[in-house]
């Protein structure tokens, strides 16, 4: 008996060794080496290396409207939402309960049960805290409603491989994107600490068929089912005159996407680099090249949470990799009002990356993650303006801050480094 019990428990740790390098790695090989900077971000080849590289290329005729906080974003989406008259889909990570979960869930049952071909894609883990009615109000509506890699015993390898993506496509011909999750915390204005600073993006024209095809990506994994056609794919008029493309990465493949894009576009900056990011905890090899863009006179301004924060840990890693950054005159600021949850890079008030990527090492290696790149100045010019106002809220944390720090928080922000490719 205690050989048969040796052997089980061995078994077991081998299964679950096995299981846990599964879910902590892609199995692709990584960037380790920096960026040459080769252009300018105004170069022309700056834009063809970036769609080459990064997959669909830059498509012209594009239209943006930029949506602050839930006061703006909520209404627009449920106003997209009403107006669809053949598709929806719709993607995204976080769904709680509450009034926003419920109002968006009663707002695409109503479509399906008209009629409109409805596909919902929520990550089970980010969904986990959803009220179960609302599944259910949108299947007995007619609506396809899956959850992304819920765990089942064929897919144990890929428990940490989560869609992180935020879409939500009407028609095939427009689409949002961003940082909002469907949540109440991201209700109101950013006027208090229990509701979230966040923008998305409503976009029309060409670019939107890309947006769609990125659902498409995950809608066929998860479900085996290919959706075509000109309901989901039609001929798209020219809405404007903005470029764009709209990419993708993942574990499974292209999991480097996210970081070689942020990469290319910190090692092309020439003026500035403006970054918002919930969730900062940059790898070594994103550091140094945000140290060389400022050592090279790029001004690099960065906006993250402070004390109000939905993940305390995450706070810690980040301050703990500051130190190279303040050297180099980087600026660090720290969003007071409450949780600030954008996730926007801005690059010579010309490029303007907006999707679901966070700014750390689980959004480029484990993630699946979705980012709308737009090529147009005025467009980046008013989102810099934005990004002031953001700037004015928030402390600005320097080199003798950051040095002055408690020391039991010295000691916190190493022990939690460790655990920065899991952030």
């Amino acid at each position: 008996m205690p050989t048969i019990a040796l052997i089980v428990l061995t078994v077991a740790v081998t299964l679950f060794v096995v299981l846990l390098i599964a879910n902590l790695t892609s199995g692709e090989k990584k960037i380790e080496h920096k960026i040459e900077r080769l252009y300018a971000g105004d170069d022309p080849q700056f834009i063809r290396s970036m769609g080459l590289l990064l997959g669909p290329a830059v498509v012209g005729g594009n239209r943006f409207e930029v949506l602050l906080n839930g006061d703006e974003i909520f209404p627009s989406m449920r106003e997209g939402i009403r107006s669809a008259q053949r598709t929806i889909t719709f993607e995204t990570f976080i769904y709680w309960s509450g009034a926003i979960g419920e109002d968006i869930a009663r707002a695409l049952s109503d479509q399906a049960r008209a009629g409109i071909a409805v596909h919902v894609l929520l990550d089970w883990v980010g969904s986990s805290k959803m009220d179960r009615r609302y599944l259910q109000m949108l299947r007995d509506a007619g609506a396809d409603v899956i959850q992304y890699h819920r765990p089942h015993w064929t897919g144990l390898g890929r428990m940490n491989d989560r869609t992180h993506r935020k879409l939500l496509v009407i028609d095939g011909r427009m689409g949002f994107t961003g940082g909002v999750g469907i949540a109440d915390e991201w209700a109101g204005h950013a006027q208090d600490e229990k509701h979230w600073r966040d923008t998305h993006f409503r976009v029309e024209g060409p670019v939107v068929g890309q947006m769609q095809a990125v659902f498409m990506d995950n809608w066929v994994k998860a479900t085996g089912n290919v959706l075509h056609g000109s309901h989901y794919f039609p001929e798209i008029d020219v809405a404007g005159n903005g470029l764009a493309h709209m990419f993708s990465s993942s574990p499974s493949g292209g999991s480097d996407d996210m970081q070689l894009m942020y990469l290319m576009a910190i090692t092309a900056a020439t003026h500035s680099i403006h970054l918002s990011s919930a969730y900062f905890v940059p790898d070594k090899l994103t550091i140094n090249a945000l140290v060389e863009a400022a050592k090279r006179g790029v001004k690099v301004r960065v906006i993250t949470p402070g004390k109000r924060i939905d993940a305390h840990t995450v706070r810690e890693a980040s301050r703990a990799c500051w130190g190279d950054l303040l050297a180099a005159g980087i600026e660090m600021h720290e969003y007071q009002p409450t949780m600030f949850h954008c996730k926007l890079l801005i690059v010579d008030e010309y490029l303007v990356s907006v999707g679901s990527t966070n700014f750390d090492s689980r959004s480029f290696k484990l993630n699946d993650e979705a980012n709308l790149n737009i090529y147009d100045r005025d467009f980046a010019r008013q989102q810099a303006a934005i990004f002031d106002r953001d700037v004015a809220q928030a402390k600005r944390i320097s080199l003798d801050d950051w040095r002055r720090r408690p020391l039991l928080e010295k000691l916190l922000d190493r022990a939690v480094a460790l655990l920065d490719p899991q952030l």
